[in-house]
C-alpha cells in the first residue's frame, strides 16, 4: 500500500483509528457524576462535561476538602465513591463547571455516592 495513494475516505478511516484509541480512555466517563483527583486541584466530584490528555471539565462541581466514606470499611476517596459520605466530612458548595487542567485520575460514583455528595451540606470556611 503506498500512503499517496490513499483516498480521503481511507485516510478518514485510519485517523478515526487512531482518534479513538487516544481519546477513549478520558471520553468513556462524559455524563457521569466522579471524582477527580489532582495534584493542585485535590478531590473533586462532579459530572464529566470534557477530558482529554490535558485535563477534565467538571459541572456541579465540588471540591471534597476532607472525606469521611458512609462506609467505615472502606478508605480514602474510593470509599467515598462508593458508598458516600459521612458526618464530618468537609465540602464546597457546588459550582456550575470547573475545570482542572494538569494529571488527573477519575474514579466513577454509584449513585448512592452521587446522592450522599450532591445532598452534602456545604462546609462554611471560618
Amino acid at each position: 500500500m503506498n500512503i499517496n495513494d490513499l483516498t480521503i475516505g481511507e485516510a478518514k478511516e485510519i485517523a478515526k483509528i487512531f482518534t479513538n484509541a487516544a481519546s477513549s480512555i478520558h471520553t468513556r466517563n462524559i455524563g457521569k457524576y466522579v471524582i477527580v483527583r489532582s495534584r493542585n486541584e485535590g478531590i473533586n466530584a462532579g459530572v464529566v462535561v470534557e477530558a482529554d490528555e490535558t485535563g477534565v471539565v467538571l459541572k456541579d462541581a465540588r471540591r471534597i476538602w476532607y472525606h469521611r466514606p458512609a462506609n467505615e470499611k472502606t478508605s480514602w476517596y474510593e470509599g467515598v465513591a462508593l458508598s458516600g459520605l459521612r458526618e464530618g466530612s468537609k465540602l464546597s458548595p457546588p459550582v456550575s463547571e470547573k475545570a482542572i487542567v494538569e494529571d488527573y485520575s477519575i474514579t466513577l460514583c454509584t449513585s448512592v455516592a452521587e446522592k450522599s455528595i450532591r445532598e452534602f451540606e456545604s462546609h462554611a470556611q471560618n
